[in-house]
């Protein structure tokens, strides 16, 4: 199930690869830095092939399949060897179609009718996005409220400075963004840098958790 891949980091890389010579020192780069789940986009040519190496050649990090738009999406995706697939938002045909899916399928949702619908298809966890445009954490406090049992995986508009505030939430499993993999890191190869970000952002949920003081 979803949930346990949304376990595994408390940040979620969101990346876009345009290389996917990349993919394999990328994935080794988050591990390193104590990463072990990622989201590739479906956004560029190359993507399903970086998603194919990763699965293929990078133990100990779960790849999974970003941007799912169509049903043709997340059957290409199951093809590639994703361990899992997430969409921006999400059709009735994609929630239909997703609980027969070969793979965990995360829908995204922005609203309470969005995450009304994802609930009563059968679908506790869901992605929300775009966080930061849509209120961020007092929106998302305010959605948690009415639906106790939902879990999410906020997205969009979020740094390393902002993301202790959304794990604070307890309905928040992970958190997913593109900071730790900036695109100019990328481009230049600076494994070191993407390592460096990788590690701030693994820590994240220990350093997010209020420990009260012991008595004197």
């Amino acid at each position: 199930m979803i949930e346990r891949f949304l376990r595994l980091s408390p940040v979620m890389p969101v990346v876009t690869i345009e290389d996917p010579d990349l993919a394999c020192d990328l994935a080794q780069a988050l591990l390193r830095g104590g990463i072990r789940v990622v989201e590739v986009t479906l956004r560029t040519p190359g993507a399903l092939h970086a998603i194919e190496t990763i699965a293929r050649n990078v133990s100990g990090i779960e790849v999974g399949a970003g941007t799912v738009r169509t049903v043709a999406d997340l059957r290409a995706a199951e093809n590639a060897g994703a361990s899992f697939a997430v969409s921006p938002g999400t059709t009735a045909t994609l929630l239909a179609e997703g609980v027969r899916a070969r793979i965990p399928y995360l829908p995204g949702i922005a609203t309470a009718s969005e995450l009304m619908v994802s609930l009563a298809a059968g679908y506790e966890c869901v992605k929300f996005f775009p966080a930061g445009p849509s209120g961020g954490v007092a929106t998302l406090e305010a959605l948690a409220a009415p639906f106790p049992s939902a879990r999410f995986c906020p997205t969009g508009g979020i740094t390393q400075a902002s993301l202790s505030s959304y794990l604070q939430l307890p309905a928040v499993l992970c958190v997913g963004g593109s900071w730790i993999t900036p695109s100019e890191a990328l481009a230049a190869r600076d494994w070191g840098r993407i390592e460096a970000l990788a590690a701030a952002a693994a820590t994240a949920r220990t350093m997010s958790v209020h420990r009260p003081e012991s008595p004197a």
